[in-house]
């Protein structure tokens, strides 16, 4: 029997290599992994791994991990360019203590959960739409600070 440990590891692994959108498609490719579990297992799996739906390219909505770097499996170089978007970072733009970060649509909410539990002394907190996250910023940091912090999350900043 597998251990809850592995499996987990396993769902991460298949979220991050493949475009699962639904928890039977993603029972069967644990089944396929030698797994055997219900529905009821997956979900509560699924909610203490934080995974989430995000929109891909042509709209149809997939399984996400909050922040899946460690989890991407790249097996051709050609998808080395989706690797660098896995946090779905777009852009950043500072305006005196505030700064608004654009990302790919569905990814604004996962990545500013990541920020707001890094606890960045630069950031005092982050509100989160489907693309866009407004981060109020600390007073006395600069922008470069900043940037500085949000790479240890966002490795393209």
């Amino acid at each position: 029997m597998k251990t809850k440990t592995a499996r987990l590891e396993t769902i991460k692994m298949l979220i991050s290599s493949q475009e699962l959108s639904s928890q039977e498609e993603l029972l069967q490719a644990l089944s396929a992994e030698g797994f055997s579990l219900t529905q009821a297992t997956l979900s509560r799996d699924l909610k203490q791994l934080k995974v989430a739906k995000a929109a891909t390219m042509d709209g149809k909505y997939v399984y996400v991990l909050p922040n899946n770097t460690l989890y991407r499996r790249v097996t051709d170089h050609a998808v080395s360019y989706d690797t660098m978007h896995q946090t779905g970072y777009v852009s950043m733009e500072f305006s005196n203590n505030l700064a608004v970060i654009k990302t790919r649509p569905g990814y604004a909410s996962s990545l500013a959960y990541d920020i707001d539990n890094k606890n960045f002394p630069e950031i005092i907190g982050t509100i989160a739409g489907d693309d866009t996250i407004l981060l109020i910023l600390s007073e006395r940091c600069n922008r470069s600070s900043v940037k500085n912090s949000l790479s240890q999350i966002i490795p393209n900043i």
